[in-house]
């Protein structure tokens, strides 16, 4: 384990902060310690904007350390301000129990569970945090969180103007008591986080050292974002998710293979483990050659996500809609019942193409349709009720079946 990990998490860019650059290095290169990162259930699957800490927690597995995974069910009750303007809407109980079982299956394509020393283990806050009242909570930690301290955090910072909540602004006192809690349960002494929650999770290590007198660590890494320089995430509308209900591995080895040529070697770097000297050739490849790069990273990450059969199918798919000339069987495919022909505009809105005639009817008069190869540009085109194959843009394709 000596010298490798820290390496590896160095040369491949997961490191964005770290509160205590030297002593987290050696921890991780000398015997095992417990790592844990979490999620509020906010929905019922990762997205790729996730992955860059679980793909980090993913090498500190490979070399011997301990992941415990958390879900959110009690800081999924409140919302985490970080980053939004507005509040994040409640949930019911359902829902939350729904999106944390979503949660764990995500977790569980990129991490081993079990019970081995090395093997992840699922913690939910909801757990602790349950057995406080208010009063209970009030007493315990009331005195170690400091109104001008927390008044300090951007998250904090950024909602104040807006009407931030006295809910949301408890946040950071639930995420530094988790911290707490798996140091003490667990002996967990460092925290993997994004760039967007380092204020919070500074708070659990700030906490640790009051109520302990341990330091404890915090880690984070760079958020990903889109080719406009958008966060990737659901609510901003451009989610790749994991679970396979959601985007299915056809659209995820899509998104990979049509990475932009400059993040390439970044990409190849965090979201696959094809080893660096092998990366090094691939991103010097330039023109045409790129392609086959993009091609590799996108079987690489779908393989790791959906695993090999289905990165193979994936990749069949793109090689039949793009010249290859494979059985498009592995399209993406939706059955619908459709007893008679329908207008274009509730034909795409009924395969789940787009939300609203609205967008539907917009992308028709651009010229973003096609069926079965021809462009369709007309809002009164009507489709007949047989199999098609739909085409939105350059690159998604959706195989129609009738019912």
């Amino acid at each position: 384990m000596k010298n490798g990990l820290w390496q590896e998490l160095q040369a491949r860019g997961f490191i964005n902060q770290c509160s205590n650059m030297d002593a987290v290095a050696d921890l991780l290169n000398n015997g095992q310690i417990a790592v844990y990162l979490g999620s509020d259930p906010t929905a019922d699957s990762l997205h790729v904007g996730h992955l860059v800490p679980v793909m980090m927690m993913r090498w500190l597995q490979k070399y011997g350390h301990k992941p415990l995974m958390l879900v959110g069910g009690a800081t999924g009750r409140i919302g985490d301000p970080s980053g939004r303007d507005t509040g994040r809407p409640m949930m019911t109980e359902d829902v939350l129990q729904k999106n944390i079982a979503g949660l764990k299956k995500s977790y569980s394509k990129f991490l081993k569970f079990g019970d081995g020393a090395a093997d992840a283990l699922i913690v939910d806050n909801y757990d602790w945090m349950r057995g406080y009242s208010h009063l209970d909570f009030l007493a315990q930690y009331g005195l170690d969180f400091t109104i001008p301290r927390m008044l300090s955090m951007e998250s904090v910072k950024k909602r104040l103007e807006n009407g931030m909540t006295f809910l949301e602004f408890n946040y950071m006192t639930f995420q530094a008591v988790d911290f707490l809690t798996l140091y003490r349960e667990h002996n967990c002494v460092l925290q993997l986080c994004g760039a967007d929650q380092w204020g919070n999770a500074i708070m659990g290590v700030e906490l640790i050292r009051k109520k302990m007198g341990k330091e404890a660590f915090v880690l984070s890494t760079s958020l990903i974002t889109d080719s406009n320089g958008n966060k990737i995430g659901k609510s901003a509308g451009n989610a790749v998710w994991v679970n396979e209900d959601k985007t299915s591995p056809y659209e995820y080895y899509q998104y990979f293979r049509n990475t932009p040529d400059d993040l390439v070697e970044k990409f190849l770097k965090i979201f696959t483990e094809i080893p660096l000297d092998e990366i090094a050739r691939l991103s010097a490849l330039s023109g045409a050659e790129l392609n086959e790069a993009k091609k590799i990273l996108a079987y690489a990450a779908t393989e790791i996500a959906h695993g090999a059969d289905a990165a193979r199918e994936a990749e069949a798919a793109a090689a039949a809609l793009f010249g290859g000339g494979a059985n498009n069987a592995n399209v993406p495919t939706v059955d619908i019942s459709m007893p008679e022909p329908m207008k274009i505009l509730d034909y795409l809105v009924a395969i789940k193409l787009f939300d609203s005639k609205s967008d539907a009817r917009r992308n028709v008069e651009q010229g973003g349709i096609q069926i079965d190869g021809e462009k369709i540009t007309d809002r009164e085109f009507v489709v007949q009720a047989t199999e098609h194959m739909v085409q939105k843009g350059k690159k998604t394709f959706l195989r129609v079946v009738v019912k």
